[in-house]
């Protein structure tokens, strides 16, 4: 038997879905969001969210290995000013390849973590449908001639002969 939520929790539920409703009409109607939402781009990944979402979880983890590689760039551009520019061209080099080989990796990783994050979704959504139609199902029938019933007492009926 399924329990009764309490009402203060579908009260709050139906609280945060108003505000995180607001917060994206919000963000819709911003007027950068509106122009690049018209670009070719916008257009492109509005039509393909996995490539979106993908670029979206890139970017995010990509975020602090591009920020230390720059802080290693500015420091060894103080370094050079000092005199070693041998060993700064040698350090950007090296660097930068280490770069390439990390991003290459956080892209796998992106790419890994988006089709986790679609497939729990799509998973999520359906046992949730399944679990809300299953709640809804005894007060539609309440009337006594379900034809699930009706079905069950043709296959019962079966079984005797």
């Amino acid at each position: 038997m399924a329990k009764e939520e309490p009402p203060s929790t579908s009260k709050d539920l139906r609280d945060l879905q108003r505000k995180l409703s607001l917060l994206i009409a919000s963000v819709q109607s911003n007027s950068k969001v509106v122009s690049f939402m018209k670009s070719p781009v916008g257009q492109y990944l509005d039509r393909h969210p996995f490539l979106t979402l993908t670029l979206l979880v890139f970017v995010a983890v990509s975020a602090v290995p591009v920020g230390f590689f720059l802080l290693l760039v500015v420091l060894t551009s103080l370094a050079a000013f000092v005199g070693v520019i041998l060993l700064e061209g040698l350090v950007i080099s090296v660097g930068g390849l280490s770069l390439l080989c990390v991003l290459c990796g956080l892209g796998f990783v992106s790419l890994v973590i988006s089709g986790t994050i679609m497939v729990s979704y799509m998973v999520v959504s359906s046992l949730i449908n399944y679990w809300f139609s299953l709640r809804l199902l005894p007060q539609h029938n309440s009337s006594g001639d379900c034809p699930l019933a009706m079905k069950s007492a043709h296959v019962e009926g079966l079984y005797q002969e």
